[in-house]
Formats: C-alpha cells, structure tokens, sequence
C-alpha cells in the first residue's frame, strides 16, 4: 500500500498518524472497532448499525476522520453491508490484493491511517460499476452540514 503525504484534491491531508497518535485513537475504540479497523475484520452481514442509514452526509473513518463516502453515492446492494460506488475522494481509499479466503479480493482501506474498511468488487452500478462494501464498525456518519472532526 502506497502513502502521499500531499493533501488530496480535495484539500484533505493524507499524512498517516505516527505510531503513538495511531495507538492513541486506537484505545478510543470498542472491540468490534479495533477487530475491523486494526485486524482485517468482517462484521456479521445485516448487522451494521449503517447499513439501513439514508440520512444525507458523509461517512468518514472510524479511526481517523478522513471523509470516504457521500450519502449521495450509497446503494442498495442486498449484501448486507452497506455499499458505495464510488469514494469521496478517490485519494482517500487504498487498496490492497487480498487472498486471505482462497479467492482474490481488492481490500479497501483508509489512505491516510490504513484502518481496514472492507472490499471493491466490479459488480456495482452505473455510472462506476464498483461496490465498495463497507464495515459500519470502520465508518462513523456525519449528517450534511455537519463536518468529519479530523482526528490526526
């Protein structure tokens, strides 16, 4: 996974947190938190406290506050999770190859504190055709208006 230190085109700044910020917003979490966001977890399907939210906002990072989705881009997947087609900023989500279940995946995580946020699949729609299948325990919602408080 590559790092920018460049603020996004968006004006957001990607530098990672140092090792001691990263482990202090690290006790910040609950334990569902730490096992998505720090140890490539899976929260149960249709269990997300986000997965039904269809307030108008932005989801940002759990850990660190990066903005990653807009309410405008959230869909209905059916998967039980819920699901974007395209990022806030493109600079904002890194991927990463993923084998860890005997099939190649796209792991999807936050630029900027590398917290896991879950999966990209090419099943999605129009106009990007992607499905970024997100953990509500790796997002914390902002309602429009309202911004994401950077942490870092």
């Amino acid at each position: 996974m590559t790092t920018t230190t460049l603020p996004s085109a968006s004006g957001y700044d990607l530098t990672p947190p140092s090792p001691a910020k990263r482990a202090e917003l690290a006790a910040r979490l609950t334990p569902e938190e730490r096992e998505v966001l720090l140890a490539q977890g899976t929260e149960r399907p249709f269990c997300g406290g986000l997965l039904s939210n269809k307030s108008p906002g932005v989801y940002a990072c759990r850990l660190c506050g990066l903005p990653l989705f807009r309410s405008a881009t959230k869909f209905e997947s059916h998967t039980g999770w819920p699901s974007f087609y395209a990022p806030f900023d493109p600079a904002h989500v890194a991927t990463l190859r993923d084998t860890s279940h005997g099939v190649l995946r796209v792991e999807i995580r936050c630029a900027r504190c590398a917290g896991h946020l879950g999966h990209v699949f090419d099943d999605g729609p129009a106009p990007t055709g992607q499905r970024y299948c997100l953990n509500s325990a790796a997002l914390e919602f902002f309602v429009e208006g309202e911004a994401a408080p950077q942490k870092v």
